[in-house]
């Protein structure tokens, strides 16, 4: 039985970076699980790369076909958005590993559908200092930068990935993103010792 990796952390904690990395390194095999949302595009992103971009009516559509293993809405400045896994073709566990971003939400109910045998948390931690740089540098690439949504996530961060919650949902390993390589390396050793 194969395994899906949860690729957990605030946002710009490095999540994008270690997930396309552990993507690339032939040692440990993963295929790529594409999350959906309704979220717009961001400059730079391909639509079945970084996400499945939908409509709220395609979601709908797929929640009355029970095809949504999971889903999670956010009330932001330009709407909601929402981001789900969809049970669709991309899995087939009797023959793959896997590796999908998630929030804490996610990896919560995406446990409860395959189980925690299966679902193992990958949670990137970094200073708070950096990460909002981080943020502020990324949003100022945008064409429209979305500044207030990206104050909004920083904050509802602190409170998602409480360490509360992290032990509830069973975050017990954590990765500290201070020098990317070495993250890289504990991350893929730790990958290795679970396949």
């Amino acid at each position: 039985m194969g395994k899906i990796f949860c690729v957990l952390g605030k946002s710009s904690s490095g999540k994008d970076t270690i997930y396309k990395r552990l993507l690339e390194d032939e040692r440990i095999a993963l295929r790529k699980i594409v999350p959906y949302t309704t979220r717009p595009i961001r400059a730079g992103e391909e639509n079945g790369v970084e996400y499945f971009f939908t409509t709220k009516e395609e979601l709908e559509a797929l929640k009355s076909q029970g095809k949504v293993i999971e889903c999670r809405s956010y009330q932001t400045y330009h709407g909601e958005w929402n981001y789900y896994t969809v049970k669709d073709k991309q899995i087939d566990l009797d023959a793959y590993n896997y590796i999908i971003i998630g929030t804490l939400e996610s990896f919560v109910e995406i446990t409860k559908y395959f189980g925690s045998d299966v679902v193992i948390p990958i949670y990137i931690e970094v200073n708070d200092g950096e990460r909002l740089q981080r943020a502020l540098d990324r949003e100022r690439e945008q064409d429209e930068p979305k500044y207030e949504e990206m104050c909004r996530r920083f904050l509802a961060d602190q409170m998602d990935f409480s360490q509360d919650k992290l032990t509830k949902a069973g975050v017990e390993k954590i990765f500290h993103n201070i020098k990317l390589e070495n993250c890289l390396d504990e991350i893929i050793k730790y990958i290795e010792n679970c396949i």
